[in-house]
């Protein structure tokens, strides 16, 4: 855990890599902020504080991704109905995160998203209709939103269930932007009432932001250099590292 007004260099120099390499993924896929940048943090700074820290560059980069892929508006999905419950899971989530152990509920999301990955990969992708993606997308919203509030992460829940929308690239990252931004703000607005942002963290934050303004155009460099199924596979892999990290985060956090 960060000491009070005793952010050392080392500190700050491990959350600017984090948040570089997480935002490459970020900018490129549309996920991996959290995924990444909160394993690399929290054998340094316990999860709480990862969390906390992560939240706020998070939202920066989410605001970013968004506007500059606002024009796929019209052929996003469910958008407006997962975002509102996801935020309202966040909410629920981040009082988890103060009273219940996360073994758990690493792995049952590890089981989920390892299982949405083989299962794509042997069998062919799994597409969601626009009825079945009605009558579910609130159920899949509060579980995302629960997670991200629980453990920090919701990419792995909300990614795989974009994927299987079989959406257009830049409506793909449109619709996670939007829904991570939104559920960010209930997060961090729940964190902020706790008491959860002390000056340490503040500080750690603001770290993060130059790199998510840096890594911003080499990430979308690399998207459009990404044929299309090049990108499936790219948002495939990191599910499926997201799953191992999280299955790890479990047996050794």
């Amino acid at each position: 855990m960060l000491g009070l007004l005793g952010v050392s260099t080392a500190e700050l120099i491990v959350v600017g890599v984090a948040s570089a390499l997480a935002m490459l993924a970020k900018s490129a896929t549309g996920l991996g902020y959290p995924l990444i940048a909160i394993p690399i943090l929290a054998p340094l700074t316990g999860i709480e504080t990862a969390v906390a820290v992560v939240t706020l560059p998070n939202a920066a980069a989410n605001v970013l991704i968004g506007w500059r892929t606002r024009h796929a508006l019209s052929e996003t999905r469910d958008v407006f109905m997962l975002t509102a419950t996801s935020s309202l899971g966040a909410v629920a989530g981040t009082f988890v995160l103060v009273s219940l152990p996360e073994r758990p509920l690493l792995i049952v999301l590890a089981v989920c998203v390892l299982a949405f990955v083989v299962r794509s990969l042997w069998f062919g992708d799994i597409v969601v209709s626009p009825e079945a993606g009605r009558r579910a997308s609130p159920a899949v919203g509060l579980a995302s939103g629960v997670m991200q509030g629980a453990v920090g992460v919701s990419g792995p829940i909300i990614g795989s269930w974009f994927y299987a929308y079989r959406l257009s690239r830049d409506a793909y990252i449109l619709s996670l932007s939007v829904l991570f931004l939104i559920t960010g703000v209930a997060q961090i607005s729940t964190l902020a009432s706790i008491g959860a942002y002390d000056p340490d963290r503040l500080v750690a934050a603001a770290v993060g932001f130059g790199p998510v303004l840096a890594m911003l155009p080499v990430g979308e460099h690399l998207r459009d250099r990404l044929s299309g199924s090049q990108f499936d596979r790219a948002v495939l892999a990191l599910l499926a590292g997201a799953g191992v990290t999280l299955v790890v985060r479990a047996f050794t956090g």
